[in-house]
């Protein structure tokens, strides 16, 4: 993280407000402590947040 807040939650945020343009799924890739992290799903924008 460079910034001052997590990364994870402001993509999914920007990917909730694309997402009226019809898309069938959606992905977002995270660089962390331990490398690059991918996340892709089907459908969407809520199906790639993490379990509450």
């Amino acid at each position: 993280m460079s910034g001052g807040r997590q990364a994870c939650g402001l993509l999914l945020e920007g990917l909730r407000r694309l997402e009226y343009r019809g898309y069938d799924s959606a992905g977002v890739s995270i660089m962390d402590g331990a490398g690059l992290t991918t996340v892709k799903r089907r459908g969407s924008v809520a199906n790639l947040a993490p379990p509450a």
